[in-house]
């Protein structure tokens, strides 16, 4: 609804003795980082689904929040756009992501749904053409209604796979047509409850079989945007195929789509699985699959997915540094995956969940980048390696096991281990942050 963010000013850059709590502290989207501008850096996004479709439920409660836009009404789905436009503007953010089932309301037929999606992207469409938010990405829902209670890709029932396709098709044409620069698989379902009832070849098999179908049409369409997988271990089935980032690799790798798909990788997602938001982000740029990242934090006491906006800069700036390691975004971006507090009412609540997010992550940001700029860790990690760039060392990967037994005999070799020096660096690390 027009105006329902009334009285709240556009967010500016204070600077850091701020007092504004309607101020960035940290965020200075002009604010030049290793040679680029912090917006170009952050390419920060809000997610539709957290901002504008959360009605505060929870695992044990029902709706709290009331927003003028909840219903299942065409002139709604309307209304919710207006007001995110009118968020996107006080934040500056270039860019937002949705599901499909976000947008618009659910029809009584996959015909009638599709009609509902096609108009509000045309609405969209229009609001881009007036408004500086672009989208970053686009998905599915394929885990919400009841169709989906099996899965999608991988549902024993071919029907269902029918029409997961036919909803991807829908949505990746909205996402085409809208410019979006990203297109997000999230398997929600794509796992099991039990094996008692469940073909794992077979259920992998259609999984590796939809997304090549997925990547042909990209294709076909000319979708110039990346294909991302986002992994999840659990929650809310008990075991996801896309388990973590090394997980999706192997699938990638078993069905030729290592050099077609990448991951969006969140934090929350990660803890899950046992890694750190960093270990998961390093290892997809090391294995060349890096793409884009949902921003939040779990409550490390609750053993669910909470998806509270981030507030520890410190712990943001470990993922960053792997981000400009890596090179930072190239269709990528850093997604509010995050919702506010059941409790926290107020449109207030809203804007001021993003602004705190925005200047943790603009501080961390900075750290990162003064360290890497110093060289200093890199300086240390490379001495620590040192020995594999001698003669004998990369001759001895080039031949055989005989090779290296010849060498430790000829040599007399006796090796002694070597100081990981881990609190000097966290030392060091703590200096910059």
């Amino acid at each position: 609804m027009p105006g329902y963010f009334h009285g709240i000013p556009a967010i500016r850059y204070e600077g850091p003795g701020s007092t504004n709590e309607f101020a960035f502290r940290h965020y200075n989207p002009d604010e030049v980082v290793m040679g680029k501008r912090m917006e170009e850096h952050l390419r920060f996004a809000v997610a539709y689904w957290h901002s504008f479709a959360y009605q505060g439920g929870d695992p044990f409660g029902g709706q709290t929040l009331q927003r003028p836009w909840f219903a299942d009404t065409m002139a709604a789905a309307k209304a919710k756009a207006d007001a995110a436009f009118e968020l996107f503007d006080i934040l500056g953010v270039p860019f937002y992501c949705f599901h499909d089932a976000d947008v618009r309301p659910e029809g009584a037929t996959f015909a009638e749904s599709k009609r509902n999606l096609d108009e509000i992207v045309d609405y969209f469409a229009q609001k881009q053409g007036q408004h500086k938010a672009k989208l970053l990405w686009g998905t599915s829902n394929l885990f919400s209604h009841r169709r989906w209670m099996s899965g999608a890709a991988t549902n024993p029932d071919p029907d269902v796979y029918a029409y997961a396709a036919a909803t991807v098709k829908a949505n990746l044409d909205a996402t085409h047509k809208l410019g979006g620069q990203n297109y997000v698989l999230w398997g929600g379902r794509e796992g099991y409850e039990t094996l008692l009832n469940t073909d794992l070849s077979a259920e992998r098999a259609h999984a590796g079989r939809f997304l090549q179908q997925v990547v042909d049409y990209k294709h076909k369409i000319g979708f110039a945007g990346t294909i991302l997988i986002e992994p999840k271990p659990q929650e809310p089935s008990k075991h996801q195929y896309d388990y973590d980032v090394a997980t999706v690799y192997g699938f990638l790798k078993d069905f030729g789509l290592e050099n077609e798909v990448k991951v969006n990788i969140e934090q929350g997602h990660a803890i899950l699985a046992g890694h750190s938001f960093e270990h998961e982000i390093a290892t997809a740029a090391s294995l060349g699959i890096f793409g884009s990242i949902d921003m939040n934090r779990n409550d490390y006491q609750s053993g669910w997915d909470t998806d509270q906006f981030p507030n520890n800069h410190a712990e943001k700036a470990l993922a960053f540094y792997e981000i400009l390691r890596a090179g930072g975004y190239t269709t990528g971006g850093t997604n509010f995956d995050a919702k506010i507090r059941r409790q926290s009412l107020d449109a207030e609540d809203l804007v001021l969940a993003h602004v705190g997010g925005m200047d943790t992550c603009a501080r961390a940001l900075k750290s990162a980048a003064a360290l890497l700029e110093s060289g200093e860790l890199e300086a240390a990690r490379a001495a620590r390696y040192a020995g594999w760039t001698t003669p004998a060392a990369k001759a001895m990967l080039a031949g055989g096991l005989e090779a290296a037994a010849a060498r430790v005999a000829a040599e007399g070799l006796e090796p002694e281990p070597k100081s990981g020096r881990q609190e000097r660096l966290e030392n060091l690390w703590n200096r910059y942050v």
